[in-house]
């Protein structure tokens, strides 16, 4: 199995088999989770987003990958992940 796969939590791997099943209908799935096409939509664009993180094989950085997802979320703000990555480098330079 794919390592950004196994990488995504079992509510986003659910949520990509529900989908699936929908033959890619995104309509079809806004009602199953009974939400507005938008929000479907942007709940795809981040899940997409999360997937080309974990699948970037240049990111090898558990933080920075940590960090990106959790952007890619939206629980931080890119801003926010940018500062704490660029301390975690500051800090990792002085040891």
């Amino acid at each position: 199995m794919e390592k950004w796969l196994i990488d995504l939590s079992e509510e986003d791997r659910t949520f990509i088999k529900r989908f699936v099943l929908a033959s890619g209908s995104l309509k079809e799935l806004a009602k199953q989770y009974n939400v507005s096409y938008p929000t479907l939509r942007i709940r795809l664009d981040r899940l997409i987003q999360k997937i080309k993180i974990l699948d970037d094989s240049k990111t090898q950085n558990p933080l920075r990958t940590k960090l990106q997802v959790l952007a890619a979320e939206g629980r931080i703000s890119t801003g926010v992940a940018k500062e704490i990555l660029k301390e975690y480098e500051r800090i990792k330079k002085e040891e």
